[in-house]
């Protein structure tokens, strides 16, 4: 599915309301009053606040999970809040990443269980474990980096979405689980990230047992890039951020978009598709710009 037709699926109106620590976006304050009025003028009632929230300055987008009451359940409303800033002009030129964090001490909590009863259809509970999927998905189909910064517990589809992220990063206190199987109620998609991020055995453990697992043995097993302590977390992961935002997008792109792709073929068919990208990113604007600096002894000049 292309990001224009995610877009089209994705798109929700909802009131842009953020921590105060945050500010808000120019385009978030956009819709906030772009939904406030009618054409005539006339007052409508005020939507309830979004479950995210999201601002953009110097080509890195902060979406943070802004439900701690609830902590940080990924409600079908927070599912399609965070689809929705996540697509938001993900192809602009002034996009260069994306950085997912939340309030409070949860990171995610996973799915809504009240929204999983037998109160609701079994169409209803197909539409919210469809658009996790599709949000997991397009996580990795974006053109830029998205970095996880946890900071607390990630349990269920909140450790999915870690896993999902391309990079992420922890502070030392928090930490991973998957713990459906103790309420009857196996991670299977959860399952299906997890299993892609650490090595079989500690996902089936994970998995089977519900038992979390520490900041420290996430790393050592793949799920985390880095831990940090929890006072060094923003700065690191603003850090990181800085350095990806100062580089070629274009690049970038090419280059998120070839390791997603080569990584579930054979070795030869591996090397074939990234040797062809290579030539591809030889003949960029930017790719020559880079190797021309870099002999010149300067440094580059990219076109975006």
């Amino acid at each position: 599915m292309s990001l224009a037709a995610m877009a089209a699926a994705g798109f929700r109106a909802f009131g842009a309301k953020g921590p105060a620590w945050l500010g808000r976006s120019p385009w978030a304050q956009l819709s906030a009053g772009f939904c406030s009025r009618s054409a005539a003028g006339a007052e409508r009632p005020e939507l309830p606040p979004r479950p995210t929230s999201a601002r953009q300055q110097d080509g890195i987008r902060n979406i943070v999970l802004s439900d701690p009451k609830k902590r940080n359940a990924l409600s079908l409303a927070m599912l399609k809040s965070l689809q929705r800033d996540l697509l938001h002009e993900a192809e602009s030129k002034d996009l260069r990443v994306i950085i997912i964090s939340a309030e409070g001490p949860v990171f995610s909590s996973g799915h809504d269980l009240k929204e999983l009863t037998d109160e609701r259809s079994p169409d209803y509970h197909a539409e919210v474990f469809q658009t996790c999927s599709e949000v997991m998905l397009l996580i990795q189909k974006l053109p830029v980096p998205v970095i996880a910064m946890v900071n607390g517990l990630a349990t269920a589809a909140g450790c999915q979405l870690v896993a999902s992220c391309d990079i992420a990063v922890a502070s030392d206190k928090s930490s991973f689980a998957t713990p459906g199987v103790n309420i009857g109620l196996f991670c299977s998609t959860p399952g299906v990230a997890l299993g892609r991020a650490v090595p079989k055995k500690v996902a089936l453990e994970m998995l089977f047992t519900g038992e979390p697992i520490s900041a420290q043995e996430a790393l050592l097993h793949g799920l985390l890039s880095k831990v940090v302590p929890e006072e060094q977390l923003e700065e690191e992961t603003m850090r990181i951020a800085k350095k990806i935002a100062s580089l070629s997008r274009p690049v970038v792109s090419l280059g998120k978009a070839t390791f997603y792709r080569q990584l579930p073929q054979d070795l030869g068919t591996a090397y074939h598709l990234t040797s062809q990208t290579m030539v591809d990113n030889v003949a960029l604007k930017d790719g020559q710009e880079g190797i021309k600096a870099f002999i010149q002894k300067r440094k580059p000049i990219w076109s975006h």
